[in-house]
């Protein structure tokens, strides 16, 4: 992408997938709203949280999380429609940083925060 990079603590808008191995985690991409977080908040695994500051808005990355900066040793039990994910499991995760909405104008003047 040829935008902007994130600052930490910037509200970032991003899109993203994450598998362990067939099994589908998350799918934002099939949401009609983006996913927004804080970067460096430790919202997501450790592995996106180090990658997001890194990334412009419009690049789309797909990345391999090795099991220590995913889940790690615990792994996570299933819930509501989430698949069991087993410890140190390795997870693919791609990512689109669709905008930070502090640095956008159009946006800055629709809510005021100038």
């Amino acid at each position: 992408g040829e935008g902007p990079k994130p600052d930490i603590g910037e509200l970032a808008a991003i899109r993203f997938n994450s598998f362990a191995g067939e099994n589908k985690i998350d799918d934002v991409f099939a949401t009609p709203e983006p996913y927004y977080t804080r970067v460096g908040s430790g919202g997501l695994i450790k592995g996106v949280e180090e990658v997001l500051p890194k990334m412009r808005v419009g690049d789309r990355w797909i990345l391999t999380i090795p099991g220590n900066l995913a889940f790690g040793a615990k792994g996570r039990p299933a819930s509501a429609g989430k698949p069991r994910i087993p410890a140190n499991c390795e997870i693919i995760f791609e990512v689109e940083m669709v905008g930070l909405p502090g640095k956008e104008p159009e946006l800055i003047e629709l809510i005021g925060d100038a």
